[in-house]
């Protein structure tokens, strides 16, 4: 149902908002641009739609040769103690704790197009045990939040768009995603478990929890001690390298156990073109709403009130500069990224600017909420998300004040 009023606000906003321009402002061109917008959003979805079904034929077949080989099985075992815990719905070695393991580790690597096909996986096994085909369970709405919440160890694309554009220090900004991101997962992980009642305060949880925030302090240490090109080449290489490892882990994997390999291949590829098939209309109709909103100057009217509110205050505004890629993540990862190239200004002119840096630790520290709402829920057909969108924005919203606070003591 949230979904639906918010598809249907999005609709009604615009339409006002165009209306008030045209008749108070004589503005006879926003119905033009609303209806372009809708038509190039229609288009993009199917394109991205389209664009993913490679990936995805490629992805959810090597998860199907890991599942035969055995590989996902011994993931499930290792996390398990502290999946049963935060999951408590899913049954002892089921093959979500696998799927669900390998997505998270993808997204933290900032593998967005190994993440996708591996959390639809998840969400698919999520859904053989979901007693209610058409609502969220509470295993789905955990599992999506921690997944848009963002969690990103290296941010390797950010780091390479800012080289590009001529940063002095184009990872300057590493840290400060890390943290950022870490505060917006621990608030989603916190918030959900309360909504849920899940008992946070057990050994279990509590030495997993203490245990990744070891290895965040120590990564953040790591890092910090190497120079901007060793930090560049060493983040690629970590991520690109775990990568292909998990790809032959699995290939070895199902030739130890004489799968089929090509076959077993073949039969997840196949299941991969036809979520593809099932995402198009989910996420058309996502992208058609947000195209709408932002294309009839709603986004503009919200980013100068907020500048109006903030200057009354006395307090430094320059933030309020940032707030469209904040405001847009949620919405579209690719409509954000554009927005903080944009920011970057003519050639790059502005990438080493205060707002320059915080716009890419806002564009790291939180995902795609409704697109990866419209995708998931769409790939499994769940129409009722219950209180998943509330939840992961309040996630998104937690990032998004970090990252601002945590860019104004980095960069001042």
């Amino acid at each position: 149902m949230a979904l639906n009023y918010i598809w249907i606000g999005f609709f009604v906003i615009a339409f006002v908002i165009a209306l008030i321009k045209l008749i108070f402002f004589g503005d006879i061109q926003v119905f033009n641009e609303i209806m372009g917008a809708i038509f190039d959003r229609a288009k993009l979805g199917f394109e991205l739609s389209l664009g993913l079904t490679g990936v995805l034929a490629l992805w959810m077949g090597i998860m199907k040769i890991g599942e035969r080989g055995g590989v996902v099985k011994v993931l499930t075992r290792m996390v398990s103690p502290f999946f049963s815990k935060l999951f408590p719905e899913i049954p002892k070695d089921h093959p979500a704790m696998g799927s669900m393991m390998m997505n998270l580790s993808a997204n933290m690597l900032g593998l967005d197009n190994a993440a996708t096909p591996l959390g639809l996986e998840a969400m698919k096994d999520l859904q053989e045990i979901n007693p209610k085909k058409d609502t969220a369970s509470n295993a789905q709405i955990m599992f999506l939040v921690l997944n848009t919440s963002g969690m990103t160890l290296i941010p390797v694309s950010i780091l390479a768009l800012r080289a590009s554009a001529g940063a002095i220090q184009p990872t300057d900004v590493f840290i400060p995603i890390l943290i950022a991101t870490f505060i917006s997962t621990l608030v989603g992980l916190v918030v959900t478990s309360l909504v849920q009642r899940i008992k946070l305060l057990q050994p279990i949880i509590l030495a997993y929890l203490i245990g990744f925030t070891a290895v965040i302090v120590g990564l953040i240490y790591y890092f910090s001690t190497l120079n901007p090109e060793q930090l560049h080449m060493i983040s690629g290489l970590i991520a690109n390298s775990l990568l292909f490892s998990i790809i032959i882990t699995f290939i070895l994997a199902g030739v130890i156990k004489k799968v089929n390999i090509y076959d077993a291949f073949i039969d997840g590829a196949k299941d991969g073109f036809k979520v593809a098939v099932n995402i198009i209309p989910y996420l058309v109709a996502m992208l058609v709403a947000i195209g709408a909103f932002t294309a009839s100057g709603a986004m503009d009217m919200l980013i100068g009130g907020i500048e109006h509110l903030v200057s009354l205050t006395g307090m430094d505004t320059r933030f309020v500069e940032g707030l469209p890629t904040a405001f847009m993540k949620p919405l579209s990862g690719g409509g954000a990224r554009a927005l903080m190239v944009e920011s970057w200004g003519e050639n790059g002119s502005l990438v080493n600017s205060f707002v320059g840096r915080l716009t890419s630790v806002l564009q790291g520290s939180t995902e795609t909420t409704f697109y990866v709402l419209a995708v998931y829920f769409g790939s499994v057909k769940i129409k009722n998300t219950r209180n998943a969108v509330l939840l992961g924005l309040i996630a998104d919203i937690a990032g998004i004040i970090a990252a601002i606070y945590i860019s104004y003591f980095f960069f001042g």
